[in-house]
């Protein structure tokens, strides 16, 4: 040990100032004499996690001893440090005369680099939580918007001055009503996707003409607003399904408000139904620049977003389960020269 004293450089830093930052050649070891050392990375494209804090006695920037690679990680003075600095070669220069030495360092080594991966990977682990908590929250506020906007609108014409009449304020009633209903429904869709596990559905018999219709008309208003009409290029068939209205409606507005996001300067919405003795055919087409073939495969994963600034791909990822459940399919079709086609199957009872 005696030439590795002889050949160790002092060295003093201030506080916060540098020791080497990620990036910076490897060059040696140090060995804190007096002060404190704050080792920090990068753990996401915008975030610093302190991984460790060494005070007297400990040593840092081990690796250059092992490699030559960059500096992994940034070191710096929490307050008023002296350093002691071996040179990479003057190290293992020690280490190759005193195999005893080496062991015993690489040993040492060793044990570093596990309680600096654990920790590392801690800090990894909840920065990726937190990131997952702001895209779910993202998630929910787009998705709660359109109902949101909804009930300002009604609740604005329900109390305009000339809103005198019974009618009017039964009509902003009644739509601030289904809006509250539908913002329920979501609500319950999305804890039901936390949970992980799905839970049994009894499923009454529904009119499927009288649904959409129903449904349709309930949606023209918001796309009216963004200059997007809402088109049947064929009638719903008068058959009835075994669904769950309430979740059977969150595929709908799913689909057909990001067809209005995909047109911000209006267009149009087609519907197309077929059916026959095994099921009913729904799909849903926009005006809009279409999907590449090369995401539609990961289009219905979760968090999986493609061109929506504020989308994660949760909506359409419910979507699917929402179809799962009612035993049918649910796909995408891209086709030169057209929009997006969403379509998805219904099971008919036997």
């Amino acid at each position: 040990m005696e030439p590795l004293r002889r050949s160790a450089q002092s060295k003093c830093f201030s506080p916060k100032a540098v020791i080497f930052k990620e990036g910076d050649p490897g060059s040696g070891l140090f060995v804190v004499q007096s002060g404190a050392v704050q080792i920090s990375a990068m753990v996401g494209p915008d975030e610093r996690r302190v991984l460790s804090r060494l005070g007297p006695g400990d040593f840092f920037g081990e690796m250059a001893v092992l490699d030559s690679e960059p500096r992994s990680a940034t070191a710096l003075a929490e307050i008023d440090t002296t350093l002691y600095f071996v040179p990479r070669e003057n190290l293992l220069a020690a280490l190759e005369a005193s195999p005893k030495m080496a062991v015993s360092l690489v040993c040492e080594f060793s044990l570093r680099m596990r309680d600096f991966n654990r920790q590392y990977i801690q800090e990894v682990l909840q920065a990726e939580r937190l990131t997952l908590v702001g895209r779910f929250a993202r998630s929910i506020v787009h998705d709660f918007k359109n109902p949101l906007n909804v009930i300002g609108i009604a609740a604005e014409m329900g109390c305009a001055d000339n809103a005198s009449s019974s009618s009017s304020r039964s009509a902003s009633k009644g739509r601030i009503r289904r809006q509250v209903d539908r913002l329920g429904n979501m609500i319950n869709e999305l804890l039901e996707f936390t949970r992980g596990s799905q839970s049994p559905h009894v499923l009454p018999q529904t009119d499927y003409a009288n649904y959409v219709n129903q449904l349709v008309e309930e949606l023209r208003p918001e796309a009216d607003v963004k200059n997007v009409t809402i088109e049947f290029v064929s009638p719903p068939p008068s058959v009835h399904l075994l669904v769950d209205p309430s979740r059977l409606t969150h595929v709908f507005f799913n689909l057909i408000h990001n067809a209005v996001d995909a047109m911000p300067e209006g267009g149009k919405i087609f519907l197309r139904f077929s059916v026959d003795s095994k099921e009913v055919v729904t799909e849903v087409e926009d005006t809009g620049q279409g999907i590449s073939p090369d995401i539609a495969p990961r289009l219905f994963e979760a968090f999986a977003t493609f061109g929506k600034a504020q989308g994660t791909g949760l909506g359409l990822s419910i979507c699917k389960r929402i179809i799962t459940d009612h035993k049918g399919d649910i796909s995408v079709r891209c086709e030169p020269h057209r929009g997006a086609i969403f379509r998805f199957t219904l099971p008919r009872p036997d």
